[in-house]
């Protein structure tokens, strides 16, 4: 098993507090869901939509549900979704948040690297955003894998180790960051595949990083003062210009050397589990 630098129940103390006191501040009625999947600033979510394909009727289990994007988007479309996280508080919101939504979402406390409280094989997809680098990244494969139908999908994105200006990034946001966040690295890419069958991956965000640096330098935010993963959102409109042609640069650059996919800020992964 991949070994965190804390011990794993201190971690989930420290992790629940900070999600529990976030959630207090967050308005359910501005939680951006259909912006989440449309918004041309966030590409990961769209492109992961794009490989699930007609949810209606299927079996969602959300990992690290947050304010509810994610289960609350996919309830939308018709799927039964089981939002989870390890705040309860968070969980409330999730609840607030799909109500005004007009739908409904089943929740469970748990931590994303500890499923026992869910049975084997009891859903078609598994979608997590931004969760991995908050657990143990093998022992909720793991878990994944066990809650997943025979042919399931599980979908991720994540960020990347390996970008020097989001690591300064990184430690200039600690106001709205916790201790124990390991982004991922090229080295554990491997547990994917030695646990699925198929795995499909995308990175995003390279030079399209251009965008935090006008956030600091020219719009004069710290990024303690707004987090610039949701700023990207909450500030679309104004970004087009800027994110359109650099992203359509990144995809140009990905395509002829791929490996600088680990020198982005994101990366999205699509594993599927076998048949029987």
């Amino acid at each position: 098993m991949s070994v965190l630098p804390y011990d794993q129940a201190e971690r989930n103390d420290r992790e629940r507090a900070f999600h529990d006191d976030w959630s207090e501040v967050i308005d359910p009625a501005t939680v951006l869901v259909d912006e989440t999947f449309s918004a041309c600033t966030s590409p990961e979510p769209q492109w992961i939509w794009r490989r699930m394909g007609d949810v209606r009727g299927k079996r969602l289990l959300e990992l690290g549900s947050g304010a509810g994007e994610g289960a609350v988007f996919f309830a939308k479309q018709g799927a039964s979704v089981v939002a989870t996280d390890i705040s309860p508080k968070m969980l409330e919101l999730v609840k607030n948040v799909a109500r005004h939504h007009g739908v409904s979402v089943e929740t469970q406390t748990c931590s994303a690297d500890d499923l026992s409280v869910l049975p084997a094989a009891s859903f078609d997809f598994v979608y997590a955003a931004n969760l991995l680098h908050h657990v143990d990244i093998e022992q909720c494969l793991d878990q994944v894998k066990r809650v997943l139908k025979p042919g399931g999908m599980a979908a991720f994105w994540d960020p990347v180790a390996h970008n020097p200006v989001i690591n300064i990034y990184r430690r200039m946001a600690s106001g709205v960051r916790t201790i124990d966040e390991h982004p991922i690295r090229y080295s554990q890419f491997g547990w994917f595949r030695a646990r699925f069958p198929r795995v499909e991956v995308r990175f995003f965000w390279l030079s399209a990083l251009l965008i935090f640096v006008k956030f600091y330098l020219i719009d004069r935010v710290h990024p303690n003062e707004d987090r610039y993963w949701k700023r990207i959102l909450t500030h679309e409109a104004e970004l087009r210009a800027w994110y359109k042609p650099l992203a359509f640069l990144d995809r140009i650059v990905l395509g002829v050397m791929p490996i600088l996919g680990w020198m982005c800020w994101n990366i999205g992964i699509v594993v599927w589990k076998e048949e029987e």
